[in-house]
């Protein structure tokens, strides 16, 4: 017996989710969360890493303790030295010369640096050499922001470009516009949850728009495949023709997705997280976040946009309305769907084909049997040539 479950059924493409037909859905949601990462944008900012925002950066040796205890005595020397300020983040970084704690702060004199780090070395009880400090101006920051604004500029064009080139300019639109909802969300999750942008977000943000992209194109390219003549016949409309193509490709899409998070999440969870290697932190949280939301915007987002441009095509839009226009007929009895029996009219009666064929069948009364003639018998006479007994020919 053949498994009917949904994951059997999705494999298969069978689920018959409706993604396309439930789009307002989608475009509300979408909507409502773009605004919220927008709002959050201008109220809550960004927390900008030392690259961006400018700032002063302690190294100081791992065996000094805990780097709770670390980031305690830190923060202790800049209450007495520092004007009062905090450590903004602090993280285990490990190099060829060993491991060391990092301590970001914000913007120091160069008076106030050599006094916190004279009173960190007496917190720490170590020699003052063995703490080493740097200062990062906030305009590498903005180097660092233009060129990434740049290099997405460049992106989207190529890409615009392949996909007018490769389908048409509306699944190039549909495209670009899952894009770019993707990154919004993603930067939306930063400002609302507060995550660190540093040089390693912009390079992630920018990692995965090539995921996302990859994921827009396997579905499109399906939805090609399930389209392509469609005007030809007038059984299915181009947004059912779509929302085919989308539950035949998810589970492919899901998969995909599935296989692309494991090795971010160990990356973030378990390189970040259990072994301490704060700088892969930044580079997996952007990654793991956006490739999840480019899923979700390359289902839910991508085609349904793609199918409301495409029914304002106005050979689309006919051809839905003569779909429609034939449901409505077979609906009401006035069409026979192409394979079905016709009826037979007697009269001003129609007889269903099945009782028609059965009477056809049966005979007439008053009818010979339908039997097979004897052999040599001609209009019912006995065999023989002639009018006589015998049948001899007449001489």
């Amino acid at each position: 017996m053949a498994k009917t479950g949904l994951a059997s059924r999705l494999y298969r493409g069978e689920a018959d989710l409706n993604i396309v037909g439930r789009r307002k859905l989608w475009f509300a949601v979408a909507g409502a969360l773009v605004l919220i990462a927008v709002l959050s944008f201008a109220i809550r900012g960004f927390s900008l890493g030392i690259e961006f925002a400018g700032g002063n950066s302690f190294q100081v040796p791992a065996s000094v303790g805990t780097l709770t205890q670390a980031e305690d005595k830190v923060n202790a020397a800049l209450q007495a030295k520092g004007g009062g300020i905090e450590v903004v983040t602090a993280q285990k970084v490990g190099s060829t010369s060993g491991e060391y704690y990092e301590m970001r702060t914000p913007q120091l004199s160069a008076e106030q640096a050599n006094a916190v780090k004279t009173e960190m070395a007496q917190e720490f009880g170590i020699d003052a050499d063995q703490i080493s400090g740097s200062q990062v101006s906030e305009a590498w920051g903005s180097q660092v922001t233009d060129r990434a604004l740049l290099g997405l500029l460049i992106f989207i064009a190529v890409v615009a470009i392949y996909l007018i080139l490769r389908f048409e300019w509306r699944m190039a639109v549909a495209a670009i516009a899952s894009l770019l909802t993707n990154l919004l969300l993603t930067a939306g999750i930063y400002s609302l949850v507060g995550f660190e942008v540093t040089p390693s977000t912009i390079i992630g943000f920018l990692t995965i728009l090539g995921f996302a992209l990859y994921d827009v194109v396997v579905v499109f390219d399906k939805v090609q495949e399930n389209t392509r003549g469609i005007t030809a016949n007038n059984n299915t409309t181009y947004g059912e023709a779509a929302n085919l193509a989308l539950n035949q490709s998810l589970m492919r899409s899901l998969n995909t997705s599935v296989v692309a998070l494991l090795p971010v999440g160990g990356l973030l969870f378990i390189g970040a997280g259990l072994l301490g290697a704060g700088t892969l932190k930044d580079l997996g949280l952007v990654l793991f976040v956006g490739m999840a939301v480019a899923f979700l915007t390359s289902i839910l987002l991508a085609t349904p946009l793609l199918v409301l441009l495409k029914n304002q095509d106005p050979r689309i839009s006919a051809h839905n309305k003569r779909v429609l226009a034939r449901r409505g007929a077979i609906a009401r009895g006035e069409v026979t769907p192409k394979g079905a029996p016709r009826a037979v009219v007697a009269g001003d009666e129609a007889i269903d084909p099945e009782a028609a064929a059965l009477a056809g069948a049966a005979p007439k009364v008053g009818a010979r049997p339908a039997g097979k003639r004897p052999a040599g018998a001609r209009g019912g006479r006995p065999g023989g040539g002639g009018n006589r007994p015998g049948g001899g020919k007449r001489r």
